[in-house]
């Protein structure tokens, strides 16, 4: 059974005479996903630890090489700033 819910406090009409507009703040599209420039190299990992990427990229619908490039990234992010 599904319950309805019953609005008291809502506007029934919106008074567009004392709306006003604002200026757009947010940046294009193209400027929300920095693609950073990447290298290809060939890595050798273990087994587990690729089948534990693999999974956990399953599970949160992300893709393990990402995951692995990411944790590089915050290590050296990490190990950078302490020097």
């Amino acid at each position: 059974m599904k319950n309805q819910i019953k609005y008291t406090d809502e506007p029934y009409e919106v008074d567009l005479d004392a709306a006003r507009a604002i200026k757009d703040f947010l940046p294009p599209p193209d400027q929300l996903v920095f693609k950073e420039k990447t290298v290809k190299i060939t890595l050798a990992l273990s087994e587990g630890s690729v089948n534990f990427f693999k999974a956990q990229a399953d599970k949160h619908g992300l893709k393990y090489q990402q995951m692995i490039r990411s944790l590089i990234d915050k290590y050296v992010s990490a190990h950078t700033h302490s020097t």
